[in-house]
């Protein structure tokens, strides 16, 4: 009797040293950091307001994208409803954001095809609301886990009370263990002849998938059994459900693994938790029994039978009444899956350059398991416009030309004008699918591009050079020690005598811009484009001149960016504010704006861009946007039509499009027959503003003897008679003004004065 009591008393002793140990291990985990959560990355709000241009399809599109459900009667978060005319009536979840608290309100929304009218809420009308952002992806940690944090507060009563039907009816009633459940499980498989039900609770289904592995062994389900016991000794049953319903496997999407159920809730059905309906509750609960066995998209009726057992289930146990259940049943799996199977990164082209520019200010480990909040710049309407115009126009060109289909590739890169923010990324006519990211990655000739720099190097010399400059188109041979001649020749084989320095820019001639730019110098012309934005190293040769410099979509973006908003370089940037998993703001990435060119030259470019488009190589955009807009552009078209490129802009955007072959074989397409045409597909879908170019201070319009028009001139230098000379003629000293202010630029050491000294 002795030895069995020392015996009993040892064997205490060993387990409670045991029990110690696990204890250690169990609030370590538990009261640490539970989960490596990935940082969440969300698109802009869209902010409405009266006069603004979000058109109604836009608006529902939307609201579509956020998951709002069509409803006759709003009367909640998260549903809409269409009215006659065109009235949309709505009630917003409301949205925690950097600059503050947005509640939900129910509002009344008038909008057409122009934009908003109207807005109208329970106190009167308003002047400004926001709807929440799309959530457009998420950075993962090493084993692709994602979740959606969730409080117990957050789980409605009906899913805790279906979750405890189906899998732990004593779940407030035992220690962690069920000895009842254990014997019931027992009796149900003899009588089965085979396992048909577990014993186990929730909460060892937690600690299973919390600290243990899936090894069927005796010393596991000891282990667990023990863990259990703790966990419910030290923590209440809130606590406990709350770590479940975040921690459970509920699904896979791709390589991305879905956790818990306010994930779950929003890659099946596109909405929060809160607002799903009964049946939707009762198939997350379903899911638990095994993801995979009955996954609702594979297994729809395995999955819907299972379903409404479940809603079954929770009649039973007095949760809903039967004719609930009976309702619901009758209701199908209602999924709205088909947009997130892109493992969680909806655009993904724009993903990567996110997660490039936030690599610069973070570590890796912070960005895939601090559960950062990072808002970004993307439009969701701007990016899924560009995707769709791009594969189409794309599938067209192919059609027109009787190419193989899918051998052209393209690019396009949308940023607002004046912010630089960048607002789309298409990094392929597959834009949905991870890859080969040619807005970023394809680095390519830019052809005629690179003459709008050109020119504005010029513009920068008003005493030398005006739009109405004649040049000289005529043949031009270098001669290069050491390397063959270098003869240039035009698109069309001909030459055109001496046309005005805009007219050469909007016709495109080749001649005119070499003869130009040599007498610039290539240096000079390569202080513009550092000017402009490209950090990109290049060789300063005559060949530049004609486009042989290879940059990305997004390069050429910055650089016809700074141009656009009157030489004004605003960085490209995609991300707005981080928080952190509290939502308090970590950093900030504020506007900076730095004058890198002078505006009245950057202006007067500006103008002869929009000659480009209205008279010059780009006057078939008119099949897609109206003359009234006043764009500018520029095409560009590589040596033995490999790249198809446009740059352009309106009142608002800026956007560049490239279209090519991955083997860099000929395309067999000019920037207009090419680019061109997706370039203007995207932008006759976002309503683009009209381009007002405003007459700057020290800017004068004026009829010269060289045009019948007027014309504007920078730094009131405006040429007489003399002024029609040739730039030749400037330069050989042939002519020299006599009117005040409009002598030659003085000479320095190094030539010309730099045009770069802006006051």
């Amino acid at each position: 009797m002795t030895r069995l009591f020392f015996v009993g008393l040892l064997f205490a002793a060993i387990l409670g040293a045991y029990m110690h140990h696990l204890n250690g291990i169990v609030r370590v985990k538990f009261e640490g950091k539970r989960w490596a959560v990935p940082a969440h990355v969300f698109a802009r709000p869209l902010e409405i307001f009266p006069g603004s241009a979000v058109t109604r399809a836009q608006l529902l599109a939307e609201i579509n994208e956020l998951g709002y459900r069509p409803v006759q009667q709003v009367d909640s978060p998260g549903t809409y409803a269409e009215r006659e005319g065109k009235g949309i009536s709505l009630h917003s979840r409301g949205f925690s954001y950097w600059d503050g608290v947005d509640p939900p309100r129910l509002v009344e929304i008038d909008a057409d095809d122009k934009g908003v009218k109207a807005i109208r809420g329970a106190q009167g009308n308003l002047d400004l609301m926001r709807l929440e952002p799309v959530q457009i992806g998420s950075i993962y940690p090493a084993h692709r886990e994602d979740r959606v944090l969730l409080r117990y507060e957050d789980l409605p009563p009906t899913l805790i009370g279906a979750l405890l039907a189906a899998e732990d009816r004593d779940y407030f009633d035992h220690f962690g263990i069920s000895l009842k459940g254990i014997s019931r499980a027992m009796l149900a498989n003899l009588k089965a002849g085979r396992t048909v039900q577990g014993g186990s609770t929730l909460t060892q289904q937690l600690v299973k998938n919390f600290f243990l592995t899936s090894e069927r062994s005796l010393k596991r389900k000891l282990n667990e059994a023990l863990m259990a016991i703790l966990i419910d000794y030290f923590y209440t049953k809130e606590d406990i459900l709350q770590a479940y319903a975040n921690e459970i496997y509920l699904g896979q999407d791709g390589q991305r693994a879905i956790h818990g159920f306010g994930l779950a809730a929003r890659f099946y059905f596109n909405r929060p938790l809160p607002e799903l309906s009964l049946k939707d509750q009762a198939l997350l609960v379903a899911l638990i029994r095994g993801p995979s066995h009955y996954n609702p998209v594979r297994n729809p009726e395995r999955a819907r039978e299972r379903r409404d057992l479940i809603l079954d289930l929770m009649a039973s146990h007095g949760i809903i009444q039967p004719d609930q259940a009976e309702a619901s049943k009758r209701e199908p799996l209602g999924l709205e899956i088909s947009r997130h199977t892109t493992g969680g990164n909806k655009f993904p082209a724009f993903m990567d350059l996110v997660s490039r520019q936030l690599s610069r200010d973070y570590h890796e480990e912070d960005l895939n398991s601090e559960g950062l909040r990072i808002y970004t710049t993307l439009d969701p309407w701007v990016q899924s416009q560009a995707q769709e115009a791009l594969a189409q126009q794309l599938a067209e060109i192919e059609k027109q030309r009787r190419k193989t289909p899918g051998t052209l590739e393209g690019a396009l890169v949308v940023v607002g004008r004046d912010s630089g923010e960048v607002q789309a990324v298409v990094g392929g006519r597959q834009a949905a699918f991870e890859g080969f990211n040619r807005a970023l990655d394809s680095v390519r000739s830019i052809g005629s591009l690179i003459k709008p720099p050109i020119y504005l190097t010029a513009l920068s010399m008003p005493e030398l050079y005006s739009l109405v400059t004649p040049l000289s188109d005529e043949p031009y041979t270098l001669k290069q020690r050491g390397a063959p001649d270098w003869s240039p020749q035009n698109y069309d084989g001909k030459t055109h005598g001496n046309p005005m320095l805009y007219e050469a820019l909007a016709k495109s001639y080749n001649l005119a811009t070499v003869r130009l730019g040599m007498q610039l110098g290539v240096g000079h012309v390569a202080e513009t484009l550092r000017a402009l934005g490209v950090g990109r190293s290049f060789n300063e040769l005559p060949s530049m001149l004609l486009g042989a410099i290879s940059l990305t979509p997004l390069e050429v973006a910055q650089v016809y960016q700074t141009m656009a908003s009157g030489g004004y370089r605003t960085p490209l940037r995609t991300i707005r504010e981080v928080l952190n998993q509290e939502g308090k703001p970590l950093s900030r990435y504020p506007l900076d704006v730095q004058q890198s060119v002078r505006p009245a030259p950057a202006y007067l470019t500006s103008v002869a861009m929009q000659r480009v488009v209205s008279e010059g190589t780009a006057t078939s955009l008119r099949k897609w946007l109206p003359r009234e807009l006043g764009i500018a552009g520029k095409t560009g078209t590589t040596d033995e039509l490999r790249d198809s490129w446009f740059a352009g802009f309106s009142g608002d955007k800026v956007m560049v499009a490239w279209v090519g072959r991955d083997d860099n074989k000929p395309s067999g397409l000019t920037g207009a027959s090419g680019a061109l045409q997706v370039w203007g597909n995207a932008m006759s879908r976002m309503a683009p503003e009209p381009l007002d170019l405003i007459p700057l201070e020290g800017v004068v319009f004026a009829q010269t003897p060289c045009t019948s028009m007027a014309m504007p001139f920078a730094d009131n230098i405006v040429p007489t008679e003399g002024g029609c000379a040739t730039a030749d003629e400037w330069l050989n000293g042939e002519w020299l003004p006599d009117q005040e202010g409009a002598a030659p630029a003085s000479r320095n050491n190094n030539g010309w004065k730099n045009p770069w000294e802006i006051p």
